[in-house]
């Protein structure tokens, strides 16, 4: 079979978010249908210094001033996951133990995956120093027909882009 020249566009219908997190008796704590939030932002440092360089129509005024921008701190918006109300309680407990003064031993790392249409990995997105900041479950109606909807909203403290290796036959 011939390889297209051009790559495939990546679409929404076969992705997934999973979270490990240690100690827990599941092989994957949580499969999400829904994510948000996945961002980086560099900040700008902008310096402003006065040279001794002459300036001027004549060339005789001296003290140019010169504007130099430089990176900043990176920063990372919080990640907001939603998936269908499980029975599991594993998100639940995580958010629980960050609330209880364990957030420093809580902090968990993860990755976005993409999927082409043959089920080949071809994104990912990892993220590192995660933890739950707020949890949400949709307002319950019994004679509803819609999902509950599960939401986990987490912070990071670093995200990269990570290459794939394609396994080509």
């Amino acid at each position: 079979m011939a390889e297209s020249i051009f790559p495939e566009i990546l679409t929404n219908s076969r992705f997934y978010l999973e979270i490990k997190l240690d100690g827990s008796k599941d092989s994957v704590d949580g499969y999400f249908m829904e994510c948000s939030g996945f961002q980086t932002t560099q900040a700008v440092i902008e310096v402003c210094e006065v040279t001794p360089q002459l300036w001027g129509k004549n060339g005789n005024s001296k003290g140019r001033v010169v504007r130099t921008k430089l990176p900043g701190n990176t920063t990372y918006n919080n990640l907001t996951l939603k998936r269908g109300l499980t029975c599991s309680t594993t998100l639940w407990n995580w958010i629980q133990s960050v609330q209880n003064s364990g957030w420093a031993d809580q902090r968990r790392n993860g990755s976005l995956v993409l999927y082409n249409q043959a089920a080949e990995e071809q994104f990912r997105l990892e993220f590192k120093g995660a933890w739950p900041v707020s949890y949400k479950i949709s307002d319950i109606t019994a004679a509803g027909s819609e999902h509950e909807i599960e939401e986990v909203e987490v912070t990071i403290e670093e995200l990269k882009r990570v290459n794939v290796t394609t396994n080509a036959n």
